[in-house]
């Protein structure tokens, strides 16, 4: 299954349990954490990691949200947008801009004997630039390629998180919400007046 960090930054606000949300980068400490968690990102170290840097990335997965949002439309956007997305010119601007800060320019590599694949050569030296431009290209390239069209948000109760569905009769995002889901509806029909 293929790996997409944008998925990953939308999917940092998450159900916390109770009925309310937990924000993986409600902190510095927390975003600095969930960076280092992150494989193909540059990691600034946490010296780089500050306030100013964790609203931009707020920022930025605000914007992600909403352009998910746009993308599973008709379907339900996730609860935890209902009512408070970031207008969608204002989320295009926003992704746009955080992924034209870093200049990057393709590099072809073809070591012998296998495939050739391209990776992204960069002269910023800023790495907080770099984490914010790799996650919004990624934005770009899923919101454009074919994965799109298979985004959902996760109709179990209390989920509020964005998944790539991977085979036709796919609901949920994981497992465990497709337990609660049924769950929640098997006592919905038994606590329905016969």
């Amino acid at each position: 299954m293929e790996r997409w960090l944008a998925l990953e930054l939308a999917n940092t606000i998450r159900n916390d349990g109770s009925g309310g949300l937990a924000d993986h980068l409600a902190t510095v400490e927390q975003t600095a954490r969930w960076l280092a968690e992150q494989d193909g990102l540059p990691a600034p170290d946490e010296a780089e990691v500050d306030e100013s840097f964790r609203c931009e990335l707020v920022e930025l997965r605000a914007a992600v949200r909403a352009l998910f949002a746009l993308a599973v439309s008709p379907r339900p956007a996730s609860r935890a947008d209902a009512g408070r997305l970031m207008p969608v010119r204002q989320a295009l601007a926003r992704l746009n801009e955080a992924a034209a800060r870093e200049p990057v320019v393709p590099c072809l590599d073809w070591p012998e004997g296998a495939a050739p694949s391209v990776r992204l050569l960069s002269a910023e030296a800023d790495p907080r630039i770099r984490v914010l431009g790799a996650l919004a290209r990624d934005a770009v390239e899923f919101l454009s390629g074919p994965c799109a069209a298979h985004l959902r948000s996760c109709t179990a109760p209390r989920c509020v998180r964005y998944f790539v569905k991977s085979h036709g009769r796919q609901e949920w995002c994981k497992p465990s919400c497709g337990n609660r889901a049924r769950a929640a509806r098997h006592y919905r029909r038994r606590q329905a007046p016969a």
